[in-house]
């Protein structure tokens, strides 16, 4: 093999391994910074709150008494704001429509919630609920499960509720 040939060769190859190395050290930049900008990997704190005001949140406004239905649209007040607000509402006017003639009780409890993206003052979650359903005459309530994804916004020390989607 020629010298012209050795040396094509040769700075085709460091070529290569320049642009190898420039690749690997943006790749590794990227999953830096989008880990380190996830506070859900760092802070458990943070995590834990996040998760519990949601879970706490979810229950009391997936849970309904038709002798009082008050105590739900209470809790939405507390803990719903933008588009999962307006979804709820036309939800719930339903509900309290159709509710008492059925003597409905919904209670919802939230089995396992995790957060996916977490910063200062915004929160993505995946939330599984259980929800049973008792009605006038049932001998057993009807349970059913749900995954719904979970917006959250935190304004202060409260986590509000953003976007409900269920999956």
């Amino acid at each position: 093999m020629s010298r012209w040939v050795q040396g094509v060769v040769g700075l085709l190859a460091a070529a290569a391994l320049a642009v190898g190395v420039v690749g690997w050290a943006q790749y590794v930049r990227q999953n830096a910074s989008s880990s380190a900008s996830n506070a859900s990997i760092v802070d458990e704190k943070a995590t834990a709150r996040v998760q519990s005001a949601v879970a706490q949140g979810l229950e009391q406004v997936l849970s309904y008494t038709y002798s009082d239905p008050t105590t739900t649209q209470a809790a939405a007040d507390r803990v719903l704001t933008g588009k999962a607000r307006e979804e709820y509402d036309t939800l719930f006017a339903t509900l309290k429509k159709e509710a008492p003639g059925q003597k409905l009780v919904l209670t919802a409890r939230v089995t396992a919630a995790g957060v996916k993206q977490l910063s200062d003052d915004t929160a993505s979650l995946l939330v599984f609920v259980d929800q049973s359903a008792r009605r006038k005459g049932d001998e057993q309530a009807a349970v059913s499960a749900a995954q719904i994804a979970v917006e959250a916004r935190r304004t202060g020390s409260t986590w509000t509720i953003t976007g409900l989607d269920p999956l």
